[in-house]
């Protein structure tokens, strides 16, 4: 406990811009963290803080009460230091993702180092602390450009089913009186149960579209279409109840992608994450590709939590598939029964050390032991919710334009 005279030299001491202090966290633990920006008047001032070492979404405004000098020692500073342990590269990816420990400008290539750099001075500071959406106040994680009379509200009211965006209760609640609009825009491609996806046209719903895509980035650093959205599509993950159709996540995917990209954004709401609804988009988009002929993968950079649920993803549907094969299989012919690329499989094997470089190819080496053993394992078991083949409507689209690496592969 800090003694009195420790509790009067916190209050006094003078807090700068750009300067490291330690900084309680919502958890009581004390980290330290530089001081980014000011708001409010002398007597309701707030900092906003970005933690050393922490992903940015964990960046907030504090008030003035949870700042201290690091040097006058009254507290224990918690870093999450690395284990003296030597880490192999598995292992530190691993623990950087799940501690969402930010990577750092030296890991980066010259060009990325630069974009990021770029990056976070414009999205620096998060002004929007939370949103009402549906039936949930929601914490925000990171800066959307909402137009500038909205982008410095610290609380957005946000329609779930037009996603129309307003600054106050009272025009919310006669918003939600009036709109008529009980689903995405866009029409149906699939429904089980209680569980629905749309497609939505970019070109035909514009303002859905963009408007979406501000909501999205309230959770996604590095990815917004709000400017450019009409070569995309967008595919919206709903419950549905005797109220209409409540959004739980979405992805958005190009008509036409020179790269193979099936997916250029992918979010679950934070009040629907880890009830099965990321891996389910996952599934869906190369449910997709599948239809369309095409092999396919995400756009990069991923989010920390976007590489553990691809990850987790990859690893099921390979270990399942290797499960129930006699005799040997190759790379190729496992991104053909998949639709995933031929180094999005490779990586993932190599994380679970069961594919070896040898005379210029990869070659898989795993027994049935070894694949039941990674399949009791919580991160590669069957997700419990899973796409119905039955229950999804969309028609392959053909070749749009040009031959895909599927395609080209078997000619």
């Amino acid at each position: 406990m800090m003694t009195q005279a420790g509790q009067e030299a916190r209050a006094s001491i003078v807090v700068n811009l750009n300067e490291v202090y330690a900084v309680r966290r919502s958890d009581g633990q004390w980290r330290s963290a530089e001081i980014i920006q000011t708001r409010g008047a002398l007597d309701h001032i707030q900092y906003y803080v970005h933690y050393t070492g922490l992903n940015r979404r964990l960046d907030e405004w504090v008030t003035p009460d949870r700042i201290d000098n690091i040097k006058n020692g009254n507290h224990v500073i918690n870093n999450d230091e690395q284990p003296e342990r030597k880490l192999t590269r598995n292992q530190k990816r691993k623990h950087d993702e799940i501690n969402h420990v930010q990577t750092s400008y030296a890991e980066m290539d010259p060009t990325t180092a630069a974009l990021e750099r770029e990056h976070e001075d414009f999205t620096k500071i998060k002004y929007c602390d939370s949103i009402v959406f549906g039936n949930y106040e929601i914490d925000t994680w990171y800066y959307s450009p909402y137009p500038e009379e909205y982008e410095k509200c610290k609380r957005l009211y946000i329609c779930e089913f037009c996603l129309r965006y307003m600054k106050y209760a009272r025009t919310y609640i006669n918003h939600k009186a009036k709109c008529e609009q009980k689903m995405p825009a866009g029409k149906e491609i699939y429904r089980h149960k209680t569980i629905a996806v749309y497609e939505v046209d970019a070109k035909e719903h514009k303002i859905y579209c963009q408007n979406l895509c501000l909501l999205a980035k309230l959770f996604l650093d590095h990815k917004t279409l709000y400017f450019d959205i009409e070569p995309f599509m967008m595919y919206v993950l709903c419950e549905v109840d005797k109220d209409g159709a409540h959004m739980v996540g979405y992805f958005s995917k190009e008509r036409v992608s020179p790269d193979n990209h099936n997916v250029a954004c992918i979010l679950t709401l934070p009040p629907y994450q880890r009830k099965g609804y990321g891996k389910f988009l996952i599934q869906f988009s190369y449910e997709l590709s599948k239809r369309d002929c095409q092999v396919g993968t995400p756009e990069k950079p991923l989010s920390d939590l976007g590489k553990l649920s691809y990850r987790s993803y990859w690893s099921w549907i390979l270990l399942d598939l290797l499960k129930d094969l006699q005799g040997t299989v190759s790379i190729k012919e496992l991104s053909n029964r998949t639709s995933i690329t031929e180094d999005d499989i490779i990586s993932t094997l190599q994380m679970l050390n069961i594919v070896k470089y040898w005379k210029g190819q990869h070659i898989i080496c795993v027994t049935p032991k070894q694949v039941e053993e990674h399949l009791k394992s919580e991160n590669y078991r069957k997700p419990t919710l899973t796409v119905q083949q039955d229950a999804l409507k969309w028609a392959q689209k053909g070749k749009r334009g040009r031959p895909s690496k599927k395609q080209k592969s078997t000619d």
